[in-house]
């Protein structure tokens, strides 16, 4: 008996078929969304068909079709769902795949999704019943659900009972994450080894077990209640419907293969990739798998450029970035490429896929340019990086593992994608050490503070150097060679990273910013803008490159700036030992921020410091400042010696077995620390903190100046004060003047409210002459020459005045309108008069809005000219009762 018993249909027949199915079912079919996602922080990229119709289960977006029906294209390869060690070494893992799907929401549900899914199976495509199986969700007592008796029920009338298996929650109940929208789900089977194997095991047995035969290829999920955040299910007003089938499962399917690679998605390319490399598809098994796993990632590479992801050293950037290197890599080991290929077989994609995906047509030059680029520039560093792995196996051959450093070195320095270097050693019968490797990982993320915003090509070797030497401590020049380079990318703009053999720079640490300055060589002069440390590289950003990179260059790091930020580091030294003494030793440093201009300290403590303290805190160390203490330094002194000392251990270091300790009086200040500083607290000069506030519960940050900075702080404010005092002619006692001068002020306005409250009280008889009986109430209405507190006191007091009253009144002012509407409180009740709700209506004329209680309300607008018709509409409406 055969599988499938229909002509074997190409995979486009196959997509259309389904589309046309569930056009014929009143589904609206729609296009895919981007596979990569840029509105939803919580997702880089679209992996599963129902992530474009999130917002509709979420009850966020009104439905506009109540049926729908497309295919998605879908990457799943980090996360919960990461297929990435999978891809090619299976018949049916991907990174990049299409999603088949039909929705319901709140239309049909359980018997006409599995009606339907039932019908283009068996009826249109022609699957052999007796080789499907199906799953109902079997129940949970955790969640007090029971079985899904709704669907077994509804699957009898297809299927017999003995191919119905009772599946677990977690195989047969669909979530969207820990909270929000879930239902049981069915999934379908299907059985595709031979007869003979069938009759050795009962397929029904095989089932959600990972045999590579016997595999699901459509889920139907009945999407009924909604998950709370205290863990309790809650049934939803309305209920949906949410399918899924791979549709290269079901392509494998249909054209009789035994995997997703032999069937005509992947097989065009595979050949292709075969011809170029003068390999047999087919011949050997290292060499069938790169070739699917090259197949595969010009997929998922193709259709993430064509939807804008770039490749880069970030987020989702960095994910296509280390699929692309895979596939080089595999590649160059198995299929012997040593120039660019993947950006040639892009074209075979593109035939393929390009009329489906028409954005693969459009972008075809951009995607072609990326790869190639992204190709030669892995290339030039893929050959180095090898042979350091290889020289590293020979160095270490009683080693059974990759030491974590040398891996993540392989990572940064080359691009190693961790998961090629445990290919390679997996390939030599070794392990990867993942907790040294993690450590640098995390150590990175912590020095490199615009990680997210850079994107960064590979070290380019100019001197094979593999450490440098830092002068810093010392000395301000340094004659140095050019180990390493490479270019970067910051918001569009290049850069470029170079690393030399010693230099006098300090790489950002510690909360200290990195030097600036300029290094010359061969009559060139290039300004270093900033030093930062990479995996204990010393990393200089420049916005050129020298004519000859093995030249020899004198480096120079900018004196002033150097000399201002180690004077406010050393503050932040004497501050944190200040603080301590004055708000308590529970005070601990949360973090900092140092450079030539200020200084930024993070402390744990409980409440605001009040003014009191921050003086004491000011004084103290002004105080040492004046003090001149001498920097006592050591290097390299054993970690526990300094602990010995009561040095103290800074928020968020990380500390090897030898540490710099920086003493300002062994009795005052002691702290591990790889900053430089002020050689004596009096070249600090002064200290001044101009900010104390809060940055989360418990932690302070106080905000400093030192030396200029502070001179210049003093001096504005006391040139300010003698402007004042020149203002206030030159009085003896400038407190004392200011404060007459307050107290005329006061005077002075309470006099102009006086005589704005008498102008309006003379407005209230001409307002009261001019009122109009319309239907029993005394309408008035008027433009004035008041303020709106003005004009709120003569409302009240015409409020007081006249019986029946609707007054409405107006003012213009700075070019716009205001409104104000007093309702006498009878006609509230007797006439269902509102003021707050007549100005909304009656403000649309002024181009404004207001509100306020139903007897007085007032608005504003950006039309002086609509006043006159907002008084006639107002008269309508009384007209009108």
């Amino acid at each position: 008996m055969k599988i499938i018993i229909v002509l074997k249909m190409n995979s486009i027949e196959i997509r259309k078929t389904f589309l046309d199915f569930f056009k014929s079912k009143q589904h609206e079919i729609v296009p895919s969304a981007p596979m990569v996602i840029k509105n939803d922080p919580t997702l880089m990229f679209t992996n599963a068909g129902m992530n474009q119709f999130k917002d509709i289960f979420l009850g966020n977006t009104t439905v506009k079709f109540p049926r729908i029906a497309d295919t998605q294209k879908c990457l799943r390869v980090s996360g919960k769902h990461n297929d990435l060690e999978e891809v090619g070494h299976d018949t049916y893992h991907h990174t990049m795949f299409e999603m088949l799907g039909n929705w319901s929401f709140g239309d049909y549900f359980k018997k006409e999704a599995i009606a339907w899914a039932w019908e283009l199976l068996t009826e249109v495509y022609k699957i052999d019943k007796n080789c499907l199986y199906v799953s109902v969700f079997g129940g949970d007592s955790s969640d007090n659900l029971s079985k899904d008796n709704e669907a077994y029920d509804i699957w009898k009338n297809y299927i017999s009972e003995d191919r119905i298996i009772d599946g677990s929650k977690k195989d047969n109940f669909w979530e969207m994450g820990d909270t929000g929208p879930c239902g049981p789900c069915s999934e379908i089977h299907v059985d595709l080894r031979s007869e003979e194997e069938k009759k050795k095991v009962d397929g029904k047995s095989l089932v959600n077990h990972d045999d590579p035969l016997v595999i699901e290829i459509w889920n139907l999920v009945f999407i009924e209640y909604n998950r709370m955040s205290d863990g309790k299910l809650v049934s939803l007003p309305a209920k949906h419907i949410d399918t899924g089938m791979g549709f290269e499962r079901l392509c494998m399917v249909l054209q009789g293969t035994k995997s997703n690679y032999d069937t005509d998605v992947f097989q065009p390319i595979i050949q292709e990739i075969a011809k170029i490399s003068g390999k047999k598809y087919g011949d050997n098994n290292k060499a069938d798998i790169a070739m699917r796993v090259i197949a595969d990632h010009l997929r998922a590479i193709s259709f993430a450029i064509a939807d804008g992801q770039l490749p880069s050293n970030n987020k989702a950037g960095y994910v296509i970035r280390r699929i692309l290197r895979r596939a080089v890599r595999y590649g160059y080991t198995f299929l012997d490429f040593r120039e660019p290929f993947i950006n040639e077989i892009l074209g075979v994609l593109v035939s393929q896929m390009g009329d489906m995906f028409p954005e693969l047509k459009s972008q075809k030059d951009l995607i072609k340019k990326v790869i190639t680029e992204e190709e030669l520039a892995f290339l030039r560093t893929l050959s180095q990086g090898i042979q350091k792995f290889e020289n590293y196996i020979s160095s270490n051959k009683n080693s059974q593992e990759i030491n974590g450093t040398f891996a993540f070195e392989l990572f940064d320095t080359f691009g190693f994608p961790i998961d090629l270097t445990q290919l390679m050693a997996k390939e030599q019968g070794l392990t990867v050490d993942m907790v040294g490797f993690n450590k640098g990982m995390e150590e990175q993320k912590t020095r490199s503070r615009q990680a997210a915003v850079v994107d960064t090509e590979d070290w380019v070797i100019v001197n094979p150097e593999t450490e440098t030497e830092f002068l810093g401590y010392d000395t301000l020049t340094s004659e140095s060679k050019i180990i390493k380079f490479r270019k970067i990318k910051v918001k569009d703009k290049e850069y470029f990273q170079l690393v030399f053999d010693k230099t006098p720079f300090y790489a950002e640490s510690g909360g200290q910013l990195g030097d600036k300055g300029w290094f010359e060589g061969n009559s060139e002069k290039i300004f270093i803008t900033d030093t930062k440390k990479e995996n204990n590289l010393i990393v200089h950003l420049t916005e050129t490159l020298p004519t000859n990179q093995n030249g020899s260059f004198k480096l120079f790091v900018d004196e002033s700036k150097r000399r201002l930020t180690e004077n406010n580091h050393s503050a932040t030294h004497i501050l944190h030992s200040a603080l301590r003494a004055v708000l308590g030793t529970h005070v601990e440093q949360k973090g900092s921020l140092v450079n030539d201009e200020r200084l930024r300290f993070d402390f744990s403590h409980f409440s605001k410091m009040s003014e009191k303290e921050i003086k004491d805190v000011e004084t103290l160390v002004n105080k040492k400042i004046r003090e001149n203490i001498i920097l006592e330094e050591q290097r390299n002194l054993p970690i526990e010696d300094a602990r010995k000392m009561g040095a103290v251990a800074l928020f968020g270091e990380k500390y090897g077995d030898f540490v710099r300790v920086i003493t300002f009086d062994k009795n005052y200040s002691v702290e591990l620390c790889g900053g430089t500083h002020a050689k004596s607290t009096g070249q600090i000069g002064m200290f001044k903190i101009v900010s104390e506030s809060a940055i989360a519960a418990g932690v302070r940050r106080i905000e400093a100046i030192t030396a200029d900075q502070a001179e210049n702080f003093f001096n504005s404010q006391l040139q300010l004060v003698l402007e004042i005092k020149e203002i206030l002619k030159n009085p003896n006692d400038v407190l004392k003047a200011i404060a007459t001068l307050q107290s005329e002020n006061e005077n002075l306005n309470k006099q102009l409210g006086e005589f704005k409250k008498g102008q309006a009280l003379n407005l209230k008889g001409d307002l009261i002459n001019s009122k109009e009986n319309i239907n029993g109430i005394n309408f008035i209405s008027a433009k004035v020459d008041l303020d709106m507190a003005s004009i709120k006191d003569l409302a009240f007091a015409m409020k007081a005045e006249v019986e029946n009253l609707f007054l409405i009144l107006a003012n213009e002012s700075d070019g716009k309108a205001n409104l104000s509407i007093m309702i006498s409180d009878n006609l509230i009740t007797e006439k269902s008069l509102n003021a707050s709700n007549l100005i909304r209506e009656i403000a649309k004329e002024i181009n404004g809005g207001g509100g306020g209680q139903p007897f007085y309300a007032t608005a504003g607008g950006k039309n002086p000219s609509g006043i006159e018709n907002a008084f006639k509409k107002a008269k309508e409406i009384i007209e009108g009762l």
